[in-house]
């Protein structure tokens, strides 16, 4: 795994910003990490660059303890923070000169992660004179100098125009191509483009982890019985890949994708002496999965 979470906790005092979670993220993996402003996710974002220390729980980032091995964890990341701290006055050279000589790779990495983040026609200009996008791109480029595996992103497309959007998009899918990306943000359109699974985080609570081509690909019903029917002979129906209990009669269910989902719930209804008052089709996009999991 290229990031495993175990029970990871952070207290601020009485205040809990991440409470007891956990989740694996393999090798080659783009995994958008969503919750509302102040869910813990920049609290987490920094205990896995070992900024911050953990209350209680553990991480491994490349195999490497995030509370053992802290030097270890920082020389095998890239990190782009939600405030890009760069030195306005600088060159982008300049700037990626000076990193290179923290991380103590060759001067011709530089050239390298230049290329590689289109930053070729704005060396000649200092950074502070640089658009928001071609920053962002200075800083996916100082943190990629050391052919990282694991990028943590921490709201790297806040404050974009549409064009710098697409532009930054497409180059953290093409970096995802060879390296595992977990990318913090509140933009959930963002996520469904870029993503190919989702963390949702609530009050420090990780209360949903979905993968996006699967919600693609399965059927989404809404269904109400005329009581309550029993939920293990339910969950014994065909197929079914995920129940969700929304009243005592009603449930989301999720079905791989076949033709018979409605017939499969009304033979159920039928030999268990049940009505069926709606059976609706249910889109399961990001955003009414983040509205489901975030109320």
């Amino acid at each position: 795994m290229s990031i495993k979470v175990s029970n990871l906790s952070k207290h601020y005092g009485n205040q809990k910003a991440l409470n007891n979670i956990s989740f694996d993220i393999p090798s080659g993996q783009i995994v958008g990490f969503l919750g509302p402003n102040g869910a813990g996710k920049s609290t987490l974002m920094k205990l896995l660059t070992t900024y911050l220390a953990p209350t209680s729980g553990e991480a491994f980032v490349n195999n490497f303890n995030i509370n053992t091995q802290t030097k270890q964890v920082q020389q095998s990341i890239g990190y782009l923070p939600e405030h890009n701290p760069l030195y306005l006055n600088q060159y982008p050279k300049e700037y990626l000169s000076f990193n290179a000589n923290l991380y103590n790779v060759p001067k011709s990495s530089i050239e390298e992660v230049i290329e590689l983040t289109g930053l070729q026609n704005e060396t000649s200009k200092k950074i502070g004179a640089l658009s928001k996008g071609y920053r962002q791109r200075v800083g996916l480029a100082c943190s990629l100098l050391h052919d990282p595996k694991v990028l943590l992103l921490d709201e790297p497309t806040t404050g974009l125009d549409p064009n710098q959007l697409v532009e930054i998009r497409g180059l953290i899918k093409s970096l995802g191509k060879n390296k595992t990306v977990l990318l913090s943000t509140h933009i959930m359109q963002e996520v469904e483009a870029m993503c190919d699974r989702v963390l949702v985080i609530n009050k420090g609570t990780l209360v949903a982890d979905q993968l996006i081509d699967l919600s693609k690909k399965q059927q989404n019903l809404l269904v109400t019985f005329d009581q309550s029917p029993h939920l293990e002979s339910l969950k014994k129906l065909p197929n079914l890949t995920q129940i969700k209990q929304l009243k005592d009669t009603q449930f989301l269910v999720s079905f791989a994708d076949q033709q018979n989902c409605a017939t499969l719930l009304f033979d159920f209804a039928v030999a268990n002496n049940l009505k069926l008052t709606q059976l609706q089709p249910q889109e399961i996009n990001i955003e009414n999965l983040f509205k489901e999991a975030t109320n």
